[in-house]
């Protein structure tokens, strides 16, 4: 009872002025049983959550021939635009921005494993983010929902997760190709041991859970790799390019729409729209579950909404120059702090905007400082694999195929595609047609015809 007195002389106090009375009055902050410098420090809490993105998108893009200057413009523009738009139309506590596993498909899939010109990439993307959105419009998510079994959904996100990993661990040369074993452990050098730090680091900041925590890995890689190519090492990997410049606008409307709408292409634009549809669903939910932000049915508060967000965030994306965005699990930094309202999203938007001018600080940081990131992100993502039923084999064994053979084809359209192939194959020929949906015998089709088509 005394806690529940205190926060309402606070939120009484937050609501002395006009702009704060405001603020209240607009956001329902009172009814959703939250105060007004909750709601700001929870704000704060879910950028520190998720700031890392700010850093790993980019270096992830620039692999795709994205300038790193301007894959970071890109990011933060729409980070900005995408969370203040969730914010004051959606209402929720919930970061937009580019994606993990969707920069992954966009620069590792689309660009250098299918040969696409990031510009084409781009408007598969902007493609995807048009069917997304009318999706979200004509609210058909129940049906496409139904039609996709969870053992798959859960298992792409498990897929990606070790695929990012397997990123960050190529990216430090902590695995390199060996024409005997395929890959292996790389050399014990200064780079690998710095790597090796810096995700210990990162590890034990998150075990402690540290708001920020892979931001503090990030910076904490960062210095250990300062004496790189100075005091050990033959490269220097650590150089000071000022601290602040105006932003890089180079890859904006760079999108090459009409390029993107080939037979070809139709399979890599499905798989963007199958992955940032059901991630940023699976993250409503799993939000909404956390912090009861339902409805009077009992369903997320504002689906409707947060979904068309998050869909044009997707399509906006794609002329600023960066892989698609969508809803952050790492919302639930905020959210654990008490954030209840579209405040927080705001407050995040707000926070990202000064680092559109603080790129070649950024641009400090080297591969090896974003690598532990990837990884521990990869565990983040590995998080559904317990959902899988793997006791049920018609299940599983789908599943197993969509996760494993990510990483070891370097592909996650592959691994997609052979996980769909396989489900409505074992279920053909076991005489379970009634559990293949519209939409998996379309998915296999889309599947079987880009395996032909791009090999």
């Amino acid at each position: 009872m005394q806690q529940g007195t205190s926060a309402s002389l606070e939120a009484s106090r937050s609501s002395d002025s006009p702009r704060t009375a405001f603020l209240v009055r607009y956001f329902n902050i009172e009814r959703r049983g939250s105060t007004l410098r909750t709601e700001l420090l929870a704000g704060l809490a879910t950028f520190l959550a998720g700031m890392y993105i700010i850093v790993v998108n980019p270096a992830i893009l620039s692999d795709a021939g994205i300038p790193f200057s301007a894959a970071l413009s890109a990011t933060v523009m729409i980070s900005f635009m995408s969370s203040l738009a969730m914010g004051l139309y959606a209402r929720n506590p919930i970061l937009v921005a580019p994606g993990m596993g969707m920069n992954a498909l966009f620069t590792y899939t689309l660009v250098q494993g299918a040969g696409l010109p990031w510009q084409t990439a781009l408007g598969c993307v902007f493609w995807s983010g048009v069917m997304f959105a009318v999706l979200a419009m004509f609210n058909v998510r129940k049906a496409i929902i139904e039609a996709i079994p969870d053992s798959l959904r859960f298992a792409i996100t498990c897929g990606i997760g070790l695929f990012i990993t397997f990123i960050g661990f190529k990216n430090a040369g902590f695995v390199v190709a060996n024409p005997a074993t395929l890959v292996s452990l790389g050399d014990l050098d200064p780079s690998l041991i710095t790597f090796f730090l810096g995700m210990m680091a990162t590890a034990i900041f998150t075990i402690l859970r540290l708001n920020g925590a892979l931001i503090l890995g990030i910076a904490f890689t960062t210095l250990v790799a300062l004496p790189m190519g100075r005091l050990w090492g033959d490269e220097i990997v650590v150089q000071w390019n000022g601290l602040a410049s105006l932003p890089d606008f180079s890859a904006v409307l760079q999108v090459d729409v009409w390029g993107a709408l080939k037979v070809a292409y139709l399979p890599f634009i499905f798989v963007m729209l199958f992955t940032n549809f059901f991630d940023s669903l699976s993250c409503f939910l799993a939000l909404a579950e956390s912090a009861d932000l339902k409805d009077a049915d009992g369903n997320p508060r504002n689906l409707k909404r947060s979904m068309t967000v998050d869909a044009f965030a997707s399509m906006i994306a794609a002329p600023l120059g960066t892989s698609a965005a969508q809803t952050f699990i790492e919302s639930g930094a905020g959210v654990a702090q008490g954030g209840r309202t579209g405040l927080v999203a705001v407050v995040i938007g707000l926070l990202f905007l000064p680092f559109l001018f603080l790129s070649p600080l950024l641009s400090l940081v080297p591969a090896v400082a974003t690598a532990p990131a990837l990884v521990m992100v990869g565990l983040f993502m590995m998080a559904p694999v317990r959902q899988i039923e793997w006791e049920k084999f018609d299940q599983a064994f789908p599943a197993f195929l969509a996760i494993i053979l990510m990483p070891l084809t370097y592909s996650i359209t592959l691994g997609i595609a052979f996980g769909f192939l396989s489900f409505v194959i074992i279920k053909l020929c076991t005489g379970r047609l009634e559990a293949i949906r519209p939409a998996m015998w379309v998915t296999a089709i889309l599947s079987a015809v880009m395996l032909v088509t791009t090999q």
